[in-house]
């Protein structure tokens, strides 16, 4: 029988204001707590007092960028479920992704993806029980 009583953990680090404040809401009203920071300091911090069930980043912002959070995440926990998210700077998200994946990303969406695109990158690590 599957557990609905967990509630699922998300940390969302995303420099965009508008996109982050976004994807908060519609995270949580699938039911998920969700944490945010807008850069990788501030999402380590969070972790580290309370940590995620998975993270949510984006991999091109000011201060710590996505690449060194996802690196110092993993020596943290590395049973941690990460999904990266980039669109790209001067430089294409195709190039930036599968980087992030060796760096420690479970799996990466590039900008613009859909909420369902995500939803299903965040069911698929979590498992059937998540919302």
């Amino acid at each position: 029988m599957v557990d609905k009583s967990k509630v699922w953990q998300i940390l969302l680090i995303e420099d965009d204001d508008r996109l982050r404040t976004t994807l908060k809401q519609l995270l949580e009203q699938e039911g998920y707590m969700v944490q945010d920071a807008e850069e990788g300091n501030v999402g380590l911090s969070l972790f580290r007092r309370n940590p995620s069930d998975l993270v949510i980043t984006d991999l091109i912002m000011p201060g710590k960028e996505g690449m060194e959070t996802i690196m110092d995440l993993r020596k943290i926990d590395e049973e941690l479920k990460i999904i990266a998210i980039s669109g790209g700077g001067k430089v294409r998200a195709a190039e930036y992704l599968p980087v992030a994946e060796v760096a420690g990303a479970n799996t990466t969406l590039a900008k613009p993806f859909s909420f369902n695109q995500l939803l299903n990158k965040v069911h698929e690590l979590l498992g059937p029980d998540s919302p």
